[in-house]
């Protein structure tokens, strides 16, 4: 076993949820000498191209890394993960961080196609396609905006990508709504964590409002600016919001999360120029964090 390949325990883990032949044949063939080499890519950030040779083709590493991101297999794959952790108690529900990172995106990365992006060998969309892409220009360039929300053991629950300069607060409901971790046992998916922490970014009425409508405390600082308003408005200010600073400090979780995530130089840096093909990368190195004991 090489240096960042999967372990025995790992394999374990993961070899319940891959797809399986149907029939003589088939397509899914050396699942883990394929898996390992695209772990290899996604560590070291090397051209699809230069994939050492004991992985395979390079091409057939590639391709099924980018099929498994269109139609949605790694984001299967990771949810039943999630629901084999949160069935063993490895999911702690009480305080979750979400936040975000920029990660710049290379010049291979751009210069994608105008013409919309399809599954192979299917006539619909990716499931992630977005039709900007996920690029955006900032102060730094070209740049690509990670969302996340991480358990209180520093691993993230879900990701959503954007372009860099997307703001954060109007992504807080959207990357929360993404929370789905099944029941192997039966009944609803649990999509509601007992406690949320953000920084000030995400401090909005619309966003309290959710949250209270889905009966969930949280720790989100007002901003100096809201506060001066609130006072403003004399009688009709409202009641100031509440926050606990203890929880709070709990918010450093997702900054070792977004640490652990961009360890994989993929994710710090996007080679990638599919959004689609980028979202499958992230998910990859969170499913990759689950699996770690």
């Amino acid at each position: 076993m090489g240096r960042g390949d999967l372990s025995d325990a790992e394999w374990v883990q993961l070899e319940p949820h891959l797809p399986t032949n149907v029939g003589r044949g088939g397509r899914w063939h050396c699942h883990p000498r394929v898996i390992n080499g695209i772990l290899f890519r996604l560590r070291t950030g090397l051209p699809w191209r230069d994939l050492p040779p004991h992985f395979g083709k390079w091409l057939k590493v590639y391709d099924r890394h980018r099929r498994w991101s269109a139609d949605g297999t790694w984001e299967r794959i990771w949810r039943a993960v999630l629901a084999a952790a949160d069935t063993a108690g490895r999911i702690d529900w009480s305080v979750v961080s979400v936040d975000s990172t920029v990660s710049r995106v290379h010049q291979h990365a751009a210069g994608a196609r105008l013409r919309p992006a399809r599954v192979p060998g299917r006539r619909r969309c990716p499931a992630e396609h977005r039709s900007d892409e996920a690029v955006g220009r900032s102060r730094g360039g070209l740049t690509t905006k990670i969302h996340l929300v991480s358990d209180g053991s520093q691993r993230p629950l879900s990701v959503l990508i954007t372009p860099g300069q997307r703001g954060d607060a109007p992504q807080l409901i959207k990357v929360l709504d993404r929370i789905r971790v099944a029941r192997p046992a039966g009944g609803r998916p649990r999509t509601r964590p007992d406690h949320v922490c953000g920084d000030k970014a995400y401090s909005s009425r619309r966003n309290r409002r959710y949250l209270r409508r889905r009966q969930i405390q949280h720790a989100i600082p007002e901003r100096r600016d809201q506060r001066a308003n609130r006072r403003r408005r004399g009688s009709r200010r409202g009641r100031p919001t509440a926050f606990d600073r203890a929880r709070y400090a709990r918010r450093n979780e997702v900054e070792r999360c977004i640490n652990a995530l961009k360890g994989s130089r993929t994710v710090a840096t996007r080679y990638d120029k599919r959004a689609y093909v980028f979202h499958g990368t992230v998910t990859l190195t969170a499913l990759r964090l689950w699996l770690r004991p």
